[in-house]
């Protein structure tokens, strides 16, 4: 009986798994495309198909970006958002891990937030 609750409890454990940006940029004209490039960890190792939400908001708190998709294979993501005809300003990026597929039921979502500044030409 000690050994069933043992394993009830971990089946309900926390999944958790964290975006990574890899050398953000963070200075941007506009009409230049951002782009950002990360990876997703989930214990200590990267993670394919980890469902990302990036949500990027305008100087005015206006959503210009509402976006899911997974990890590649190799864990790996990029985030492209072209400036053209956008205010300048300083706009929020936030990216959110949705955990693993299989692990959606016990997951912690984690995020990523990053400030970029888009200036005139």
């Amino acid at each position: 009986m000690l050994t069933l609750f043992g394993t009830a409890q971990n089946s309900f454990a926390t999944h958790t798994s964290q975006p990574v940006l890899v050398d953000p940029k963070t200075q941007f004209v506009v009409g230049e495309t951002i782009q950002l490039h990360g990876r997703v960890d989930y214990n200590e190792q990267p993670a394919p198909d980890v469902l990302l939400n990036f949500k990027l908001t305008r100087p005015d708190g206006a959503v210009a970006a509402d976006e899911f998709y997974p990890s590649n294979e190799k864990g790996q993501f990029d985030f492209k958002f072209n400036t053209q005809n956008q205010p300048s300003g300083t706009y929020q990026l936030t990216i959110t891990s949705h955990c693993l597929e299989i692990h959606r039921y016990a997951c912690t979502y984690k995020k990523e937030t990053l400030s970029i500044q888009v200036s005139k030409p």
